[in-house]
């Protein structure tokens, strides 16, 4: 009976230890006294401040993002895709029930606790009359009707102990698909007085700043103003008007960034990291995710509420759709639906067919950087690579009467 109840146990450890991933691609991280928070696969886990194995809290069909964590620990505000708009939801650390607390049909995405802990803020569009900007409301923590903060834009945003005071920026610009970004859209940092309701930008430079949070009397945010141009957090100290840089990524860019009562916490090259903001030293917090691996089966995806760029073929016979990175042939009327690419590791986009009706051209990254494709539509032969452009982004493709030669937009990056 020993032995089988020793064997039983050693089973049992060798399930769930390799049921343990030591994951990637954290999103939305933030830190308390005692954990860390995070959107992994759509959900929100939670797990131990040092490390270790993570623990879902919700398990919907929804998608939930930007999970902060209240001033006390005890409560997480999140957005959520519940009922097919994203609103604004707390629940406790130990899990439960969500408690709704947004019902506007704009997209409403939580930004930060307000220090007293009795309000959150958001970000929605609700009365902007568009969807191209937002601004910024506090929302009760218990419900109750949201109220406007008078400042004209916000994002992303974070306050002063006393809360008298907002960091925030106006636009995300860092999250662009084109890095290294100098144009008029970078962000700046900027301090908004709400009693006297006067502005001031702490940061003034061509660069993109972003992501700020408050921590006593400082402001950390992430920047790319260096000569590499990769985002790593600065700091902003009000006493001495100083900015400097504190961490030193050289080949990754810090991609989300939130802070706690002792700690900043933020995502790098899809790894979890804590900064001490006693001395700005940090290192990677080790994180597993147990899960039956049951997302990674071959299964079927209903592509058509996905579509984005399409063409039309000369003879107005077929169509070609975008959609989840792969290109369908579609029939103006009857036929077969064809996956003109069938490449689950590659994302194809901007399809353009040729005068001729005989070629497909496309950009992909299947070979780790966008390049352009060629594909013969009526053949099952291999697409070929028409470019070695290298690091960059590519835009529509434009075909020349003859099908000859491909007019092309891209962003190139050094």
């Amino acid at each position: 009976m020993k032995r089988f109840i020793s064997l039983a146990l050693l089973i049992a450890f060798f399930l769930t230890t390799r049921a343990q991933i030591d994951a990637r691609l954290f999103r939305y991280p933030d830190v308390s006294q005692t954990q860390i928070c995070f959107v992994y696969g759509g959900d929100i886990w939670i797990a131990p401040k040092a490390g270790g194995t993570a623990m879902r809290l919700t398990s919907s069909t929804g998608e939930e993002a930007w999970p902060r964590f209240s001033p006390d620990g005890k409560t997480i505000a999140f957005s959520a895709t519940y009922d097919g708009n994203m609103d604004v939801y707390t629940m406790p650390v130990t899990g439960g029930v969500p408690t709704r607390l947004t019902w506007h049909s704009m997209p409403d995405r939580v930004v930060d606790w307000h220090p007293d802990g009795t309000k959150i803020l958001i970000a929605s569009a609700r009365e902007s009359g568009t969807q191209r900007f937002n601004q910024f409301y506090l929302v009760p923590s218990k419900g109750g009707l949201p109220e406007k903060l008078p400042v004209p834009y916000g994002e992303l945003g974070s306050f002063s102990p006393d809360g008298n005071n907002l960091a925030y920026v106006t636009r995300i610009t860092e999250n662009y698909p084109f890095k290294r970004y100098m144009g008029g859209l970078a962000s700046d940092v900027i301090v908004f007085n709400l009693k006297n309701q006067t502005a001031e930008n702490i940061t003034k430079t061509p660069f993109t700043e972003g992501k700020p949070t408050w921590c006593k009397n400082k402001i950390y945010y992430v920047s790319d103003a260096r000569a590499n141009k990769r985002r790593n957090i600065w700091v902003y100290d009000k006493e001495k008007n100083s900015k400097e840089q504190i961490s030193t990524f050289d080949d990754v860019d810090i991609n989300a960034m939130s802070s706690g009562p002792d700690d900043l916490v933020f995502e790098a090259g899809g790894r979890l990291y804590t900064m001490s903001l006693a001395n700005n030293k940090y290192a990677e917090v080790k994180i597993n995710v147990v899960t039956d691996e049951s997302t990674l089966m071959p299964r079927t995806v209903n592509v058509s509420n996905s579509i984005t760029n399409f063409d039309i073929s000369p003879d107005a016979k077929r169509a070609v759709f975008e959609s989840r990175g792969e290109l369908f042939s579609i029939p103006a009327e009857y036929g077969v639906i064809i996956n003109l690419t069938n490449t689950s590791g590659a994302f194809e986009r901007y399809p353009a067919w040729s005068p001729n009706g005989k070629w497909l051209a496309y950009w992909s990254d299947g070979s780790g950087e966008f390049e352009i494709y060629l594909k013969e539509v009526n053949s099952g032969n291999a697409a070929k690579k028409l470019t070695s452009i290298g690091k960059g982004m590519g835009f529509q493709l434009s075909w020349s009467p003859d099908s000859k030669k491909i007019a092309f937009v891209s962003y190139s990056v050094q």
